[in-house]
């Protein structure tokens, strides 16, 4: 959407394929980092965007135990917004389909899914759609995701990089005298990560990968106290039943090669990233405006694009994050999985403090990333 966005708007004729019917998909997304919003206030959207409902939190904060740590501080960021956004993905796809749809050369197909390619020879020259319609385009941009169908169909190889953890979603009602918060806490009993939503608290219970079976058989009772213990209430009630624990399987992976002449991936399909600090739907944002900078001119123009300039682009930050993302999983989350006691703090983190620009460093490396890019794409006819 952001990148079929930007091309449009800077005079490329786009049609944007969404399978679904509407973009509602729960816990999907949420966190609207500052190089996102940073995008948003170059396309000049960012106060009309944060009009939104959204609630923002300028630190993060870990639990060890019942002791709290300062972990990271945005509010010294180079950005225009010091903080992160909480914003549900739907209302985001929305807000830049609305403004998208207002321009004369950007077309949006609900309920239509990309199935297959379109080829001459080594020439990817457009979609099959589920419907059974043949699209043509000079440039395939495939965002479809993680499980991403294009992928398959152009048999491109994926590199797995593997996680230790999934990921359980659910939601629980605040507690009178809650502060409103964005946490993570490590016990015996495991791992959880908070958001406060304001009316509601986003959990993500991190738990070993395809451990959910073995989980279930112990039931749902003991599921409930585990997480009441892990939140520090009496009880979680609120889980009523198994469906209102959505399971999120984590993967880690990418494309040695992002791109075959008329085909380019993008964001997840091109590298899904771990959950570990909410920063997938961000680099895809950033995936796109990389893009959309590098090929606007020659699509608009009529020219061969140069695909792999995008990937050349996009190679580091991704490398780099995933690199992050892994150390982390394998360094800190796998012994807090195996572990049956509270970990002990860090020296570093300990260290953060003391000294408040050490929390400065994942701030910055969460929320701008290693490349933050800036739009450089024109409104059609504006000659700046």
């Amino acid at each position: 959407m952001m990148c079929g966005f930007l091309l449009a708007r800077a005079g490329v004729d786009v049609i944007v394929l969404e399978k679904h019917k509407d973009f509602l998909r729960d816990f999907r997304g949420d966190t609207v980092h500052p190089s996102t919003l940073q995008v948003m206030k170059e396309l000049g959207l960012l106060e009309e965007f944060l009009k939104l409902p959204h609630e923002q939190y300028d630190q993060l904060f870990i639990e060890l135990g019942d002791e709290s740590y300062k972990a990271a501080d945005f509010r010294r960021l180079p950005a225009a917004c010091k903080f992160i956004a909480f914003i549900p993905q739907w209302d985001f796809l929305d807000f830049i389909a609305a403004r998208a749809k207002a321009l004369p050369n950007f077309r949006l197909l609900m309920e239509t899914e990309a199935t297959g390619l379109l080829t001459e020879g080594r020439q990817v020259t457009g979609v099959k759609t589920n419907a059974g319609d043949a699209i043509a385009a000079k440039l395939v941009i495939a965002a479809d995701g993680r499980a991403s169908v294009l992928r398959d169909a152009a048999e491109f190889r994926v590199e797995n990089l593997g996680s230790p953890m999934d990921v359980l979603w659910l939601r629980l009602d605040p507690e009178e005298g809650e502060p409103p918060a964005a946490f993570g806490r490590i016990t015996a009993d495991g791992m959880m990560v908070r958001f406060f939503r304001g009316t509601y608290w986003q959990c993500a219970l991190i738990i070993r990968k395809g451990s959910l079976g073995a989980i279930k058989e112990k039931g749902l009772d003991e599921f409930r106290a585990r997480v009441a213990r892990l939140a520090k209430r009496k009880r979680a009630d609120e889980i009523e039943s198994w469906d209102d624990v959505k399971l999120l399987t984590v993967a880690v992976d990418r494309l040695p090669r992002w791109h075959r002449p008329g085909l380019l991936f993008i964001g997840d399909a091109a590298h899904a990233m771990s959950p570990i600090g909410g920063v997938g739907v961000n680099l895809a944002v950033q995936d796109a405006v990389a893009a959309a900078n590098l090929l606007y001119r020659p699509l608009r123009d009529g020219r061969t694009p140069d695909l792999a300039a995008v990937q050349a682009r996009r190679r580091f930050p991704t490398w780099a994050t995933q690199k992050l993302q892994t150390a982390i999983q394998n360094g800190v989350i796998d012994p807090v999985l195996d572990s049956r006691g509270t970990p002990q703090a860090p020296f570093l983190l300990r260290l953060a403090q003391r000294w408040d620009w050490m929390r400065r460093i994942p701030a910055r490396v969460v929320g701008m990333g290693f490349r933050p890019e800036h739009v450089k794409t024109p409104r059609a006819g504006d000659k700046r």
